[in-house]
């Protein structure tokens, strides 16, 4: 059972089907009919003007960042635990030429607006200039509470800042909380949204903005060697994972708050998990290190030391540090498997719990 990532899933036999059949065109000249299908949709289902289609969202949130931070010596401010900052190669320095200010995140994804008010840049010509302020939601599975993307959205008016939320996981934010889409990104400039996690399609996401900020995105896709020609074929998996894929992110939901309440239920000293944490398809496992460490009980849950029939049953997830390990659920884990990862992972904590 592998819980390592939602990026693991497979296209469906529906998304296949559409890739065979899909329409295609140049994408760089504009005439492929699909991806221009997908884009329109991926707007309305933001409330944005316009939307492109781009490899990765590492490439979608580059983009916004180069777009918005389009005078020389920009600085742009993200929480210290975001995406951009500590996962995509601080591209946005290497390639943007800006500078990532990182603010400290607090457990919910925000960050505290007054810290950001101090850090903005004076008017003068020692400074940078500051530009642009980046989110993230969902952010380690947790829903960002949207009356603080409110008051962030007041902020940013009031001092001329961009606002880009990166929603690599803002379907899942939109199906745990309830609220559409658009409502979670009104006030945002831009937004990113991945279609190959946990919607399931093979490549890809959505970037989304006015129309002035796409077509200013169409160039910087270009010069990141992001135009594709005849991508409808993978335009077609996007659309299909819009339509099937979304209204079912509910089940994964359920089958992470399962297993972490099964995890849970144990009372062990040395596993635990914060069930208030557990808001979309994350599960995060803290160890005891006194006893072990993240990586020996990820390790242990792959292998296989007796013919037990819990013991049998191999359950792949990822130490994140010494004492974090993650497990992500998707639409490909079905609740029979779900129950076979609980059983392998109980019988792994009693063997650690013996020896505590």
């Amino acid at each position: 059972v592998d819980l390592r990532s939602d990026t693991l899933t497979k296209p469906t036999k529906r998304m296949r089907e559409a890739m065979f059949n899909a329409e295609v065109g140049d994408d760089v000249f504009l005439e492929d009919p699909t991806v221009k299908i997908l884009e329109e949709k991926a707007a309305e289902m933001v409330g944005m003007e316009a939307a492109i289609f781009v490899s990765c969202g590492s490439m979608g949130n580059l983009i916004a960042i180069m777009n918005h931070c389009d005078t020389r010596g920009c600085e742009a401010y993200c929480g210290s635990g975001s995406h951009c900052l500590l996962h995509e190669q601080c591209g946005a320095a290497q390639l943007g030429g800006v500078n990532l200010r990182p603010l400290q995140n607090n457990s919910d994804g925000t960050f505290n607006l007054c810290e950001l008010e101090s850090k903005l840049r004076k008017d003068r010509d020692h400074e940078p200039i500051s530009k642009l302020v980046i989110i993230e939601n969902t952010t380690d599975g947790k829903i960002v509470p949207q009356s603080w993307i409110e008051e962030l959205v007041i902020f940013c008016k009031k001092y001329n800042l961009k606002l880009h939320m990166d929603g690599a996981r803002l379907w899942n934010a939109s199906v745990g909380s309830g609220k559409s889409a658009k409502d979670i990104v009104t006030g945002c400039d831009s937004v990113t949204f991945c279609l190959s996690k946990g919607l399931g399609a093979p490549v890809g996401s959505v970037l989304c903005g006015n129309k002035e900020f796409v077509i200013k995105a169409r160039r910087v896709r270009k010069v990141l060697g992001g135009g594709m020609r005849q991508v409808g074929i993978l335009a077609a998996a996007g659309l299909v994972a819009l339509e099937d894929t979304i209204p079912i992110l509910k089940y994964d939901h359920k089958r992470a708050f399962l297993l972490a309440s099964s995890i849970n239920e144990i009372q062990s000293s040395v596993f635990s998990v914060d069930l208030t944490a557990v808001q979309t398809n994350m599960v995060f496992v803290e160890v005891n290190t006194n006893v072990t460490t993240a990586r020996m009980f990820a390790n242990r849950l792959r292998e296989i030391h007796n013919d037990t029939e819990e013991d049998t049953i191999i359950v792949k997830c990822l130490a994140l540090n010494d004492s974090i390990v993650r497990f992500v659920l998707y639409h490909e884990i079905t609740d029979a498997q779900i129950e076979l990862a609980i059983r392998k992972i109980k019988y792994v904590i009693s063997k650690f719990n013996s020896k505590n």
